[in-house]
């Protein structure tokens, strides 16, 4: 059962949330079982999607369920809710005996997901806060000319620019790194980087990055644990700095009073019931993954905010096996990676260690003859003096897709990863590389980038976008098509790329002007 407190409230307005009509039809259907749960919204997944929904949802006084499969990460007073690079344990990984890299785990419900694909590993958040909670922190918009390479001239990039990428802002509250950090021994790479852009003659600049900059100051000064100042972002950082979503959107969607959520509840099917919604079943786990408990919840509007991996597998599953019979063909279709790459940087000059994150500059070749790009300083894994690690994203030309395979029971993608449209992405971004590389060459220093993307060579892909896209398989507001209360709201919507960002921006400002037409038109 959902919590006592939830149930009281939930019987109490059960008048106010169905009538008497589809009250009996939820009694009377086969399909619903003693547990189910009657609720008027659900949000499956708490990322840069899912938050944004359950926030708008709670203030417009729509009782919400939001349901995500991995913990809570609360920030402690000693600082050590996170794993470190160093000496990672299984909450650096999600249900697996290694972690992303190969090192051996206990199995937990942690924080970041390996999923090997065919063709394309693919990096997942797991948390309340998805993804939030392992990005690098950055918010980058892109331009109006590189957002039309991608999204349809149908949605305003006024609108976007004035309205929605503002909003989520507002409650991100990023920055670029302050002059007096930037001056420290923690970030002398990121200096070091921003300089050999300009020597090449390349557009830089100070990324906005949705971190508190007075905490790195205390982590500076020795107050807080270092965490953000030696390079912690991808399994979080336990000084508190990031400003991730459990600490925004998710924080004020529960102090509305009408948002419950219900963390290590994994999705398994969702289901249409004619004349009343949806029906969702899920597993409850502990966190070592084991089952405690299977929960049925029917609601009149469903909202899916998974992620592109999540989202899709739900909906391609539930086509497959006719539980959402009506969705079309588009569905499980034009996915991509972001245009994400990776370049490793060896034969610099030395840099102090450990280097600072998170991400904190940018490098923009937008007139690379071969294809657009964007470079983001990352910090690196490991503490090589000589090694630079940087982020790439272009605009990707391949889509995968998504199918069901019913001898297992699970949702695979395959991405073309030899296709000609990856290997010119790695061309673009090996371009801009050769310039920075021979423009900082000296008779002491000879710089070289590897570039990796995908499987075949080593990399993989952080932003998976797609799956479930705006125009296609829904509406340009996310309202899937052929179906009545069923919306996508996260990365699965976007059409595999956001125009040579990371899209954690774009996602969110995506979901504020989905939700916000949705809120207005469709619920009563």
């Amino acid at each position: 059962m959902i919590s006592m407190s939830y149930g009281r409230r939930r019987f109490l307005q059960g008048s106010a949330l169905f009538s008497a009509g589809l009250i009996a039809s939820i009694v009377n259907d086969r399909i619903a079982r003693a547990n189910d749960e009657p609720v008027e919204a659900v949000v499956i997944g708490s990322g840069f999607g899912g938050s944004v929904a359950a926030l708008r949802l709670g203030q417009a006084g729509i009782h919400t369920v939001l349901l995500e499969r991995g913990r809570r990460w609360s920030i402690t007073n000693a600082q050590n809710t996170f794993t470190t690079y160093q000496n990672p344990d299984g909450r650096a990984a999600w249900l697996s005996p290694t972690t992303w890299d190969g090192v051996p785990v206990d199995i937990y419900t942690g924080i970041l997901e390996r999923k090997d694909e065919n063709g394309i590993t693919v990096l997942c958040g797991s948390g309340v806060g998805g993804g939030s909670l392992v990005y690098n922190a950055t918010l980058y918009q892109p331009p109006r000319e590189l957002f039309y390479r991608v999204f349809p001239q149908a949605i305003s990039y006024h609108e976007m620019d004035k309205i929605y990428y503002p909003l989520v802002r507002s409650m991100l509250k990023p920055s670029p790194i302050p002059k007096d950090i930037l001056a420290t021994k923690y970030y002398e790479s990121s200096r070091l980087y921003l300089q050999q852009a300009t020597t090449a003659g390349l557009p830089n600049y100070l990324a906005d990055v949705a971190v508190d900059w007075n905490i790195i100051r205390e982590e500076i000064q020795g107050t807080k644990v270092p965490s953000a100042i030696v390079g912690q972002d991808w399994y979080g950082i336990n000084s508190g700095a990031k400003n991730s979503l459990d600490r925004n959107y998710l924080a004020q969607a529960e102090q509305t009073g009408y948002v419950e959520i219900l963390p290590l509840h994994i999705v398994t099917e969702i289901t249409e019931v004619p004349g009343v919604g949806y029906r969702i079943s899920s597993n409850q786990i502990n966190e070592s993954g084991e089952t405690i408990a299977s929960k049925y919840i029917t609601c009149k509007y469903l909202f899916l905010g998974a992620g592109s991996m999540g989202t899709s597998a739900l909906l391609v599953k539930a086509k497959a096996t006719g539980t959402l019979p009506s969705l079309n063909e588009y569905i499980g279709q034009g996915w991509a990676t972001d245009g994400d790459g990776y370049g490793i940087r060896s034969g610099l000059p030395p840099v102090s260690t450990p280097r600072g994150g998170p991400s904190s500059a940018i490098v923009q070749h937008f007139d690379n003859p071969i294809g657009p790009v964007s470079v983001v300083y990352g910090t690196p894994w490991g503490d090589a003096e000589t090694v630079l690690t940087c982020l790439c994203i272009g605009l990707p030309a391949e889509r995968g897709s998504f199918n069901y395979d019913a001898a297992t029971g699970l949702v695979k993608l395959t991405w073309p990863f030899d296709a000609p449209g990856n290997r010119k992405l790695v061309e673009s971004l090996k371009f801009t590389f050769n310039l920075i590389d021979k423009k900082n060459t000296t008779t002491i220093y000879k710089p070289t980038t590897n570039v990796v993307i995908g499987n075949g060579d080593g990399g993989s892909c952080a932003h998976p976008l797609g799956g479930a896209v705006l125009g296609k398989a829904c509406d340009l507001f996310g309202r899937v098509k052929g179906y009545q209360g069923l919306y996508v709201v996260d990365g699965a919507l976007i059409p595999g790329s956001t125009g040579c960002t990371n899209p954690a921006l774009t996602i969110a400002a995506m979901s504020e002007r989905c939700i916000e037409r949705i809120i207005a038109e469709d619920i009563s």
